[in-house]
């Protein structure tokens, strides 16, 4: 099965990516996924179910420690084939 997962984290500032941002970059670049779309406003990951969901637990943790205080994330299945 394939995922596809679409995060935000907050509080938002426009003038330098905030910790917890940087820390969402850094788990998905360095996780087994296809594809990682990173922006300002929202993200993307897509891959296996296995490599999404490790993903998705490292985000949350790493994210809510570098200070998020408001997560944002949806999982869509996209296809199988893992």
């Amino acid at each position: 099965m394939r995922l596809r997962v679409e995060f935000t984290t907050e509080p938002f500032d426009l003038d330098e990516a905030p910790a917890h941002a940087l820390a969402a970059r850094e788990v998905m670049e360095a996780a087994e996924l296809d594809a990682v779309d990173v922006g300002p406003f929202g993200n993307t990951a897509e891959g296996g179910a296995d490599a999404v969901l490790t993903a998705v637990d490292a985000l949350l943790r790493r994210t809510l420690e570098a200070g998020a205080t408001r997560i944002s994330l949806q999982v869509n299945v996209i296809g199988a084939g893992e």
